[in-house]
């Protein structure tokens, strides 16, 4: 009877310490449900696709009352201070993507930092097929009439507009935007899950420590010491 109390206890123990190692793994990965401030925060990546979009937007934002529109002003102002940091993509890219890669910022925010970052490198494919199809029309002796590349722009603007809105309304009820085609899910399949944190224990304050991975010449000192 001692022997089955104390397997029972042991067993008791275990599982106490399955739980708590759980809810320390969702706590290491801020899945939490956002805050207000979280929702607010989640949307601010976007304006890096916003302003690298810009450039499609350059019939529709030229116009002769586009200067009336407070919209457009503020995009005027926006970009204006965009461009004028060096290198501002680049540090948008390499700041969202850094800060994307860390477990203490709320999922929402996460997941919005690696699908702006996926949105921004969507566009470049427009402008490529659009100089490909200019060149091959050149080459082919082919005149493209302006109204076309003009056509072509206002589109992606528009497509642009209503994917960054789509965006922002689902961020600020506290949903993650994943039904954008193909991007969406190449997203997800970046986020980290509990079910990849493998292993781990936990520190004196119950926080989770995940496992570091073995060293590479630990794992070669260790096969020498086998043969």
């Amino acid at each position: 009877e001692k022997r089955l109390a104390a397997e029972a206890e042991q067993e008791k123990k275990r599982q106490e310490q399955e739980v708590l190692l759980a809810e320390a793994k969702l706590e290491f990965l801020n899945e939490k449900e956002p805050t207000m401030s979280d929702k607010a925060l989640s949307v601010l990546p976007y304006l890096f696709p916003l302003m690298d979009g810009l450039q499609y937007g350059r019939f529709l934002l030229s116009s002769d009352d586009a200067g009336a529109n407070p919209f457009v002003v503020i995009l005027a102002v926006l970009y204006s201070l965009y461009r004028s940091i060096p290198f501002s993509g680049f540090v948008a890219f390499f700041a969202l993507n850094i800060l994307s890669g860390n477990p203490s910022i709320n999922r929402l925010i996460r997941y919005n930092m690696q699908q702006a970052i996926y949105l921004d490198i969507a566009l470049f494919f427009p402008s490529l097929l659009t100089g490909l199809g200019g060149l091959i029309a050149s080459g082919a002796g082919l005149s493209v009439p302006s109204g076309v590349g003009e056509l072509f722009s206002d589109v992606m603007f528009g497509t642009l507009l209503l994917t960054l809105a789509y965006c922002a309304v689902s961020s600020f009820l506290g949903k993650e935007p994943d039904s954008i085609p193909l991007i969406s899910q190449a997203v997800k399949d970046r986020m980290p899950t509990v079910d990849m944190l493998e292993g781990g224990t936990l520190d004196n304050e119950g926080r989770f420590i995940p496992k570091m991975p073995e060293r590479r010449e630990d794992n070669d000192k260790s096969d020498e010491d086998k043969k």
